[in-house]
């Protein structure tokens, strides 16, 4: 998380103020200078206040509620086995050529999911590298959301019955 210490702000804000005092700058760019320089500042708090990761009960809830865009980066073979309804199905293949499916940087949170947390914790990096603050990524994946037996359907929309434990498996009798 980036986080802007008021001590660094002050010392770049006073260097500003030396820099136009030393070229006689006008009050008035002196005050331009300024307010620009305070308009950094929340988004510097924004970006530290959106959580990099996020809870798979947190992510089942953004995307019952719709609070969230969450999108599945597994590859389409993955998706074979299952996705959650209502998820965004954007392979990392092709994130790069998609961009424009997920929600402008810094408006509607995004969070991904991959199988187990690494891919879409790398594509969150990359993400707000390139100016998406407001993205996150689900710790556990997709992996864990059907080892809790939670609902998923086929790509197409069909249901898919959830594993059976063995204490749901019907016993045979020995005959």
């Amino acid at each position: 998380m980036l986080r802007v210490p008021a001590q660094i702000g002050l010392t770049v804000a006073n260097r500003l103020i030396d820099y136009a005092m030393n070229l006689r700058l006008h009050r008035i760019a002196l005050l331009a200078l300024w307010v620009a320089f305070l308009q950094l500042l929340p988004s510097a708090q924004a970006l530290a206040q959106v959580p990099t990761v996020v809870t798979l009960e947190a992510a089942r809830n953004a995307l019952e509620t719709s609070s969230h865009l969450v999108v599945d980066i597994r590859e389409p073979d993955e998706h074979a086995t299952g996705v959650a309804k209502g998820m965004r199905l954007i392979p990392m293949s092709q994130l790069g050529k998609r961009l424009g499916e997920l929600a402008t940087p810094n408006q509607q949170p995004v969070l991904l999911i991959c199988n187990t947390q690494n891919r879409s914790a790398r594509v969150v990096e990359q993400l707000r590298a390139a100016g998406y603050s407001n993205v996150s990524y689900v710790h556990g994946g997709m992996s864990l959301w059907a080892t809790r037996g939670w609902p998923m359907v086929k790509p197409g929309g069909s249901e898919i019955a959830p594993p059976r434990t063995p204490a749901s498996t019907p016993s045979r009798a020995p005959g």
